[in-house]
């Protein structure tokens, strides 16, 4: 079958980094593996862009099931933001969407971008119009028990605060939320990715994020994205205690790496924080740490 090329700014990013995947292995549908994966799932990590134009990073919730494919080229997805979540803005007929689905207890994830057709208050439909697989790298295995709970306010903070800090300096997970230039065409969109590395990979200095990016697939999705639009929304989970950070920030790319960065960096994101949100208790999970992934114990940290 014909594959989906890669749009200009992936493989701008991909001559800079002086390597690429030879071609985008990016379907314009899903196939049946994949449309049977998404209903396994009790959460499903999604990118939109809010009202000025900014990618927002968030997680839907729901039993296993909550998301069904009826064909091809169709998610529905039994869930809405909850309150608080800065990216409900962005959702609305006709707007672009990146979803990435990920089972965190067995690495296994599928990504599919599109199109919202229709929102409701039960939940979404999305038109699929890219969907691909990632690999394994990065990902560290954790078991989630679905648990009862009421979310707390939301909290609104300029730049990063402290507790904000904290949770980036522990994490060994993140997700980024990254879209295209508008004139790149049908080949771009909004994109969700996932980001993983040793509790300290990402670097917080002031109202700064340090971020190394290490070898992945050799797609350059997103930092194709970021070379296009510097504008990025990241999500950050508190796995203890369900809390949810998310960020928006500007980008620049060192593709020297330099700085001393952590063991295994190709190149750094410098993230600029502009704004933060966090949502107390909203991933209403337990989890059960199982291991770091054989890639991530070849890396470092700050």
């Amino acid at each position: 079958m014909d594959f989906l090329p890669f749009h200009r700014d992936e493989l701008a990013a991909q001559a800079l980094a002086g390597q690429g995947a030879g071609r985008a292995p990016i379907r314009p549908f899903m196939p049946d593996q994949h449309r049977e994966f998404f209903a396994l799932l009790p959460y499903l990590f999604f990118a939109v862009a809010d009202e000025q134009g900014w990618p927002v990073a968030s997680v839907l919730t729901g039993l296993p099931g909550f998301v069904q494919s009826p064909d091809p080229v169709t998610l529905r997805i039994d869930a809405i933001p909850g309150a608080g979540d800065p990216a409900a803005a962005g959702l609305a007929a006709g707007r672009g969407v990146g979803l990435l689905g990920l089972d965190l207890a067995t690495r296994r994830r599928n990504r599919a971008n599109g199109h919202l057709t229709a929102v409701d208050p039960g939940g979404l439909a999305v038109r699929v119009t890219q969907s691909f697989g990632n690999c394994a790298q990065y990902i560290q295995t954790r078991q989630p028990v679905a648990v009862a709970g009421t979310p707390g306010p939301v909290e609104r903070f300029d730049g990063l605060d402290d507790t904000a800090r904290k949770l980036v300096a522990a994490a060994d997970t993140f997700f980024v939320a990254s879209r295209s230039r508008p004139d790149v065409g049908a080949e771009g969109g909004l994109d969700m990715s996932h980001r993983g590395g040793r509790p300290g990979f990402v670097g917080a200095h002031g109202n700064t994020l340090a971020i190394p990016d290490f070898r992945g697939n050799r797609f350059y999705n997103t930092l194709g994205n970021l070379l296009g639009d510097p504008r990025a929304g990241l999500l950050f989970v508190d796995f203890a205690s369900g809390d949810l950070v998310q960020l928006q920030g500007r980008v620049e790319i060192d593709g020297t790496a330099g700085g001393a960065p952590p063991a295994g960096a190709e190149r750094l994101w410098r993230v600029k924080v502009e704004r933060g949100w966090r949502r107390r208790g909203a991933f209403p999970f337990a989890w059960a740490f199982g291991n770091y992934a054989p890639t991530t114990l070849k890396t470092g940290t700050w």
